[in-house]
């Protein structure tokens, strides 16, 4: 083996490893703390399709199934459709009439596939947020991914996840959409998928210590 050949099998290995490195760090990293949940505090699921469970069966959508992983009553309140803009005006209702502990926010993939301004969606989601945190709920936000050949969530959740001191779940959409065998069309999940979206959850919950 000669010295260019040894220096970029170095560098490979180095570079391998610091990348097992970040996610191992990324994988312990504590997210932002949640109120505990009590036997009878409510969990609000509000979103759009991906929230209401298209693709699957009633009791297969993910607030479905977060329920029975929890053993907490998850209301879903999702509108297949809906924008983070329509999202905020119908948001108020709903607070006033569940009263939920937590709030699971998972919008903003009909606004990018209606290519959206991105600042307007992260606007609508950061005032979703403070009128869910005013109610005294606590918040988990969930990323959606852009719809394009291998597109992440954008990086306004990230944003607003730091500015706010959310819990984000910004991977297992992207994981489960980008997984045929997971999805019951182009844009939703089947029922494997949903379940895992609660499992992926509800391991944030629990690091969070709500539950």
């Amino acid at each position: 083996m000669n010295r260019r050949v040894r220096t970029a099998a170095a560098l490979l290995r180095s570079l391998v490893a610091a990348l097992l490195l970040s996610a191992l760090a990324a994988c312990g990293e504590k997210p932002p703390p949640l109120p505990k949940l009590g036997i009878g505090d409510v969990v609000l699921a509000f979103g759009d399709s991906l929230t209401y469970g298209t693709g699957a069966g009633t009791e297969e959508a993910y607030p479905n199934v977060l329920a029975k992983l929890l053993n907490r009553t998850v209301v879903g309140a999702g509108v297949p459709g809906e924008t983070t803009a329509d999202g905020l005006e119908r948001l108020p209702a709903v607070l006033y009439e569940i009263k939920p502990r937590l709030i699971l926010l998972c919008m903003g993939g009909n606004d990018m596939l209606r290519k959206s301004d991105p600042a307007s969606i992260e606007s609508n989601l950061r005032a979703m947020v403070k009128m869910a945190k005013a109610s005294g709920a606590g918040v988990v936000l969930i990323g959606v991914p852009t719809p394009e050949l291998f597109g992440g969530p954008p990086a306004f959740y990230g944003r607003l996840a730091k500015e706010l001191s959310l819990p984000l779940e910004n991977k297992v959409m992207q994981e489960v959409l980008f997984d045929h065998g997971l999805k019951s069309d182009p844009i939703h999940p089947n029922a494997k998928g949903y379940r895992r979206v609660a499992e992926a959850i509800a391991e944030l919950l629990r690091r969070a210590g709500a539950v």
